[in-house]
């Protein structure tokens, strides 16, 4: 009887391990298991999701946002940090030539920069999301509005070689840096709040997000008149856009990670120069046209902004990050995609 209970308990042995193997088979093949077949397997669980990328999280999701002008010029690349920011504005200044507000929240950068000069437009997109404002120089408009007091600021004219530090590997004015510590040292120095309680972006489910339609978007060409390109090239395996400049991908400069998002959203200002120096004064309260690419495909559809914020108007970001292009009126016609 023993020797029989030893051959059965065996058989059974071999059956289960057998049917584990199938189940195991059957999540490489289709990258999912049914209950029946694996009961034990459930969905983690998480406590938050951070407001600006729509990622859920177990940690604390009150960090006030920061965010610091990045200078886009060709000797200040490839730039620090930009990887670790939830959303970043990509905005014309003077030249021809961008600008980046990196807005940060759910992570924080080592070291961020080249840190480069404010100009209003930029100060009001931050003032969106409360954020503390970073830059080194001003316009004679930024400077108005960072002289009233009304938005908690730091800025390399003030901290010099105190907060901020220069670089020995690049000429000014593309050798400003600034680290998460001494942006943090910064607001204790100012008495800045360092939590909030930010308002959610919206962000679509997954399965909206799956449901998305619109026309095809692997590749994405953004040439803006000064003969800059932009490119965006998308990856089915990571759902995600890698960004470059003039064909050169865009990466991190200490760790070379390359700059992903999940969200390119492309959309149209009225610009205007307003002075000798070629500043420019753009209309980002009208709303208008805008392109928003996710997922591999592009959707025609129109922004707006909604108390500070450019979102899009009757739709909604997908959860990670966000690149926002804001170009003159009209160039979205030249937007390439493939």
């Amino acid at each position: 009887m023993k020797k029989w209970y030893i051959i059965l308990m065996a058989m059974i042995t071999v059956l289960t391990l057998s049917a584990c193997k199938d189940a195991r088979d059957k999540v490489l093949e289709e990258g999912k298991v049914d209950k029946a077949e694996a009961t034990d397997s459930k969905k983690e669980e998480f406590s938050s999701v951070y407001p600006l990328t729509g990622l859920e999280t177990n940690e604390e999701v009150d960090h006030r946002a920061v965010s610091v002008m990045v200078n886009n010029h060709p000797k200040a690349r490839p730039q620090s940090g930009l990887h670790k920011a939830d959303i970043v504005y990509e905005v014309l200044a003077e030249g021809e030539l961008t600008r980046f507000l990196a807005i940060f929240q759910s992570e924080m950068p080592e070291v961020v920069g080249p840190v480069r000069s404010a100009r209003d437009y930029y100060i009001e997109l931050s003032r969106g999301y409360d954020a503390l404002f970073v830059a080194h120089g001003f316009s004679p408009e930024a400077k108005e509005i960072l002289d009233s007091g009304t938005v908690d600021h730091l800025n390399g004219m003030d901290y010099d070689g105190i907060l901020f530090n220069r670089a020995d590997f690049r000429k000014a004015p593309h050798n400003s840096y600034i680290t998460y510590e001494n942006i943090e040292k910064g607001m204790e120095k100012i008495g800045a709040e360092q939590s909030d309680d930010l308002d959610m972006l919206a962000f679509l489910t997954s399965k909206s997000a799956k449901a998305i339609e619109g026309a095809p978007a692997n590749e994405v060409q953004i040439s803006y008149p000064g003969g800059e390109t932009v490119g965006y090239s998308y990856s089915a395996k990571m759902k995600t856009y890698a960004r470059s400049s003039n064909n050169e991908p865009t990466i991190d400069r200490e760790t070379e990670t390359p700059i992903t998002v999940g969200n390119v959203f492309i959309v149209e200002a009225a610009h205007r120069v307003i002075d000798d120096a070629g500043r420019r004064e753009i209309n980002l309260t009208s709303g208008g046209d805008a392109i928003l690419i996710q997922n591999g495909v592009a959707q025609n559809i129109s922004w707006k902004n909604e108390n500070g914020r450019i979102v899009p108007d009757g739709g909604a970001f997908v959860p990670g990050k966000i690149w926002i292009n804001i170009v003159p009126s009209g160039m979205t016609d030249s937007v390439k995609m493939q």
